[in-house]
């Protein structure tokens, strides 16, 4: 039943009733002391929406055009591992399910679905997340593979040198295979239904890191990425892929706004700017506090996309005001998934579109264009007694914000 939920929140909390402790906190947790998690929403809750009554908003559009694609509202599903432990073909139903609402998907190398089942499921527009491995030859497969089932895009994560701590999962010990031990076991009886899909299609498998990889067991998720991720991945390495991949390439888990003019070097179409949804960095700075920097840097360059802790329709507009493109959602689809599969990642998504068509008709934006730092205000920080508008804002920390309206809609060289 999918009925019950009327937000993200409501998702997550069906979801945390009804997942084994050990698979919530896979998906919820992050890393260290969850500073980071925490920082991406308090970073958001600081951003106030400026509403611009009276405006003619009789006619509004949600159309974004990415890569030279037109997409029915700015929002991907981004490339989430291990979807099928928050239910079974979890990454099929999720490409579906952005078929449906005509957003990409980006399929994860730790996916639990092979990738022709994935580039198979629905017909949008399906992009693959490509991790560097120690064996270049792997990589190298996975690009020629993905270029040959049709994917759009490529996604290059680059902030995974090293795997976060991620302390929820070393204290419930979350490994792979499932390793059962008395308390999970008793988790299982306590969530019968997920056990009983689970016990009908098998645990999930990374699939095509088995292919690849020839995976039979880890001790911990983070342990086996360590096992495979090379530390010594460096812009040399994007060049390469560059020169393997002919369509967009965009690179994922951009933190520096100096890194911008390096992809601009080797020819990069986008960026991700991502702290990993605060699973690696602890304490590392909100995405939506170093956008407007990277929007500065990049011009009309670049195609800026953005995630980590992004929850409802107004916090994609506050995105969009502050530069981005598009952002890309993770969490907020998998708590849907393991409520109820495709449906429920259906309904997740109608709520977001529905809140975002809110929050831009009343902040006065027709056209997804129209966002513009104008548009918000930064709440004051602790000591501070006025708001700061946007513009201020950025200039206490990098370059002026007031550039960013000009650069997304490609007024500037």
């Amino acid at each position: 039943m999918t009925h019950r939920q009327h937000s993200i929140a409501d998702f997550r909390e069906t979801a945390r009733r009804r997942l084994p402790r050990f698979v919530f906190d896979f998906i919820d947790g992050g890393s260290g002391t969850e500073n980071t998690l925490a920082e991406n929403r308090s970073a958001l809750d600081r951003i106030r929406l400026v509403g611009s009554a009276p405006t003619d908003i009789s006619t509004c559009s949600q159309t974004v055009s990415l890569f030279g694609q037109h997409y029915d509202m700015p929002v991907l599903i981004g490339p989430t591992g291990l979807a099928g432990a928050a239910w079974p073909r979890g990454d099929v139903d999720l490409a579906r399910a952005a078929s449906t609402h005509n957003i990409p998907f980006v399929m994860s190398t730790a996916a639990t679905a092979t990738m022709e089942d994935v580039a198979g499921a629905g017909s949008g527009a399906k992009w693959f997340q490509l991790y560097i491995f120690k064996d270049r030859a792997v990589s190298k497969r996975l690009v020629s593979k993905a270029q040959s089932l049709g994917f759009g895009a490529l996604e290059i994560t680059v902030d995974n040198a090293i795997p976060g701590r991620r302390l929820r999962d070393a204290r419930n010990g979350f490994s792979l295979p499932f390793r059962w031990t008395p308390a999970k076991l008793a988790s299982l009886a306590a969530h019968p239904g997920w056990s009983l899909r689970t016990a009908r299609a098998g645990a999930p498998k990374l699939e095509v890191m088995a292919a690849e990889l020839g995976l039979e067991k880890a001790d911990t998720i983070a342990e086996l990425m360590q096992s495979q991720l090379d530390p010594s991945v460096d812009w040399e390495d994007i060049k390469w892929v560059r020169e393997a991949w002919d369509g967009p390439l965009i690179v994922k888990g951009m933190l520096d706004p100096g890194q911008v003019s390096k992809a601009l070097d080797i020819g990069v179409d986008g960026l991700v700017i991502s702290n990993h949804g605060g699973r690696q960095l602890d304490g590392a700075i909100a995405t939506i506090d170093i956008l407007p920097e990277f929007r500065a840097e990049a011009g009309s360059k670049l195609t800026l996309l953005v995630d980590s802790g992004f929850r409802t329709g107004s916090d994609i507009a506050r995105a969009l005001a502050l530069g981005a493109d598009a952002v890309q959602v993770g969490r907020a689809t998998l708590y849907a998934l393991a409520c109820g599969g495709e449906a429920s990642v259906d309904q997740a998504l109608s709520i977001l579109k529905s809140e975002l068509n809110v929050a831009q008709m009343l902040m006065g934006a027709r056209e997804i264009q129209d966002f513009g730092a104008s548009m918000v205000r930064c709440h004051p920080a602790p000591g501070k007694s006025e708001p700061m508008t946007a513009a201020v804002a950025a200039s206490q920390r990098s370059g002026p914000l007031s550039l960013v309206t000009e650069n997304r809609q490609g007024k500037l060289p």
